[in-house]
């Protein structure tokens, strides 16, 4: 009885069966391994969109191996927040402040601009932040009821309005061009250890802002920690049919929930959100409660704005109008200047009665002449044949002799 003897080899994937895991990619590759094509992307693009998923290859992990594919087409404009979204303090603003800005924001890192945040000047992270105040702190004993003194830092002794910059606890970042790819940045920010990046456009201004967490959720998707607040999708149906959107929804989403094309091949290039295409339709920024008709029947009620940007809106789906029943306009009268000719009538029936004004009042017709009395023989004779006539009180005239 042959036997295989052979050596084998169990590593920790094996042992623990969490090998299934990680060994999707060889799968993927035996996939293409026979495909002839000149390049590997190409294939793997192409197992990826003719294959279905399966339970040894699930879609979560085709969902991440086409990110990573497409990592490479994606740009620094597609991760980064916009300018009117920055959260940034003032080098001269107090420490207490800065304080207050790290509390209601939720970030570890804030930028800090000079007058404007077209003159940057760094980064300050909240762990520079809190080394400065602990390292101000003063020591002093505490003590407690049953328990030994112990040596406890004290807030009471920092200063709070000294200015940040003051506190040279500021940090540099990055400046890069929006058109810069995504992953070249990754690279980057890995090199420098520096995770955050202000977005500068053409004429060196503050474009936007992006982090390596912005980066890494073009690959992985929406990255929230304890501290994001849920917030809801960004175009969702409501009951009557309508869709109600937020302004910053993608273009390209909104068009796919409706069913409808929203960008055309001029405004393609120039807005990417529902918010940017009312704008660019209404010509300004419109204000809560405005209706702004689109294409296709599609029209956007502002439901939330302000005087700089809009925040949500409603998109109604209109019915078209039957084509076979096409609108009439009424007939417009002109009203006669005082003083001036009256207006031209349009109808035969109006011809016809100024004609009658031109020509005067017609005389009377000719009638037929007047018949002759019958003889007296034939008055007196009485008829032989056929029914009796009505006498024709119209032809008969008195007789000769008589008087009337």
């Amino acid at each position: 009885m042959n036997e295989d003897r052979s050596p084998r080899t169990a590593g920790p994937a094996d042992s623990n069966g969490s090998g299934d895991g990680v060994r999707w990619f060889e799968r993927l590759l035996s996939i293409v391994k026979n495909r002839n094509g000149g390049s590997i992307r190409h294939d793997l693009e192409d197992a990826l969109a003719h294959s279905a998923p399966t339970a040894e290859f699930t879609a979560k992990e085709r969902t991440l191996l086409r990110n990573v594919l497409s990592l490479h087409e994606r740009r620094v404009y597609d991760a980064m927040v916009p300018r009117a979204d920055i959260i940034a303090v003032h080098e001269q603003a107090g420490l207490g402040e800065v304080l207050n800005v790290f509390r209601t924001a939720g970030h570890s890192r804030l930028p800090v601009y000079g007058e404007t945040l077209d003159d940057p000047r760094g980064m300050v992270h909240i762990r520079d932040f809190l080394d400065f105040l602990a390292g101000r702190a003063e020591a002093g004993p505490i003590r407690r009821t049953g328990r030994p003194a112990k040596y406890l830092p004290t807030l009471a002794g920092i200063d709070l309005s000294l200015p940040l910059s003051d506190a040279n606890i500021l940090r540099p970042v990055l400046f890069v061009p929006p058109s810069m790819p995504a992953l070249d940045l990754l690279v980057r920010m890995q090199a420098s250890r520096t995770h955050m990046a202000l977005v500068i456009d053409e004429y060196g201004g503050t474009d936007g802002l992006v982090s390596m967490e912005d980066v890494v959720e073009l690959i992985v998707g929406d990255i929230e920690d304890e501290h994001d607040l849920e917030q809801g999708p960004m175009i969702a149906q409501s009951e009557d049919g309508s869709f109600v959107a937020n302004a910053r929804a993608d273009l390209e989403e909104v068009s796919r929930a409706l069913g409808v094309e929203l960008a055309t091949e001029e405004t393609a290039d120039e807005i990417d959100t529902v918010g940017g295409l009312i704008v660019l339709l209404a010509g300004r920024v419109p204000t809560r409660g405005e209706l702004i008709p689109g294409r296709d029947n599609i029209e956007f009620e502002v439901l939330d704005a302000d005087p700089r940007r809009l925040k949500r809106v409603r998109i109604h789906k209109r019915q078209p109008t039957d084509p076979g029943l096409p609108r009439r306009r009424p007939a417009r009268r002109e009203r006669p200047e005082e003083g001036g000719p009256a207006p031209e009538p349009h109808s035969d029936s109006a011809e016809a009665a100024a004609a009658a004004v031109v020509r005067g009042p017609e005389p009377p017709a000719a009638g037929p002449a007047p018949a002759e009395p019958p003889p007296a023989e034939a008055q007196q004779q009485p008829a032989i044949e056929g029914p009796a006539q009505p006498p024709n009180l119209a032809q008969q005239r008195p007789a000769q002799g008589h008087s009337r």
